[in-house]
């Protein structure tokens, strides 16, 4: 997948990440401002969360709850100076379950992610358009 998209048809970018997605673990890479926790919100708009989607900037993790019972953990590490920091909060048992993980700034922890998640990387081509690139 390597698409251009607005927020005009976020929802079907969305859709389409869900559906190729080989791994549960999505991990998100770009800058500041480029969308990454909007994408992630449209996605667990799509999974199901019942709960009200937030970045967890200050408390790393945020843990949500799907209409089916399911569950999808949104992480942001942008504040992780160092990996044992995200060891010391559990991060291989979240990505040892079959949830999905949804990783803001996965840079942070590189060598504790799973060789297998799937990379995201997001760049602002102007101020109302985005790429999209999966590896």
């Amino acid at each position: 997948m390597n698409k251009n998209y607005s927020l005009e048809n976020l929802s079907e970018v969305a859709a389409e990440l869900i559906s190729s997605a080989e791994n549960k673990t999505l991990l998100f890479y770009g800058q500041m401002g480029v969308g990454k926790t909007t994408l992630i919100k449209e996605i667990c708009k799509q999974l199901g969360v019942l709960d009200n989607i937030s970045s967890p900037t200050f408390s790393l993790v945020n843990e949500y709850q799907t209409n089916n019972n399911k569950k999808v953990f949104h992480f942001d590490f942008y504040r992780i100076t160092e990996e044992e920091e995200a060891l010391d909060m559990g991060i291989e048992e979240y990505l040892d379950n079959n949830d999905w993980c949804l990783i803001e700034w996965p840079e942070n922890i590189e060598n504790l992610l799973p060789l297998e998640a799937v990379q995201i990387y997001l760049s602002i081509l102007n101020d109302e358009q985005r790429n999209i690139h999966l590896k």
